[in-house]
């Protein structure tokens, strides 16, 4: 054999060895775009319920906020001393029904 011929032998089988490399290369690149994309529509997804789960907390704390400012009036006081303490006004009648 000459060496011209294995010259040629030679660069084919390093082209083919390229080629092989950068397929295996893109290969891998796109498994892990794939695997990449779905992580990234978890996050999505745990992002708007982290933000759904936010609102609803903040709704609570306004509620409990107004409940708080609610017990710090005469009319929280009232209601507490007639419902539980059976309390009342001088002067003021209280109707119950009766049981039959």
């Amino acid at each position: 054999m000459s060496s011209k011929y294995r010259g040629r032998k030679a660069d084919k089988n390093g082209k083919a060895c390229v080629v092989l490399i950068v397929f295996a290369m893109a290969l891998v690149m796109s498994v892990q775009i794939v695997h990449l994309y779905q992580k990234n529509q978890q996050y999505i997804a745990q992002e708007a319920d982290l933000k759904k789960q936010k609102k609803e907390e903040e709704n609570r704390q306004k509620e409990l906020e107004e409940y708080e400012a609610y017990t710090q009036t005469q009319e929280y006081i009232e209601d507490v001393a007639k419902s539980k303490l059976g309390l009342v006004y001088e002067g003021e009648i209280i109707f119950k029904e009766s049981k039959k």
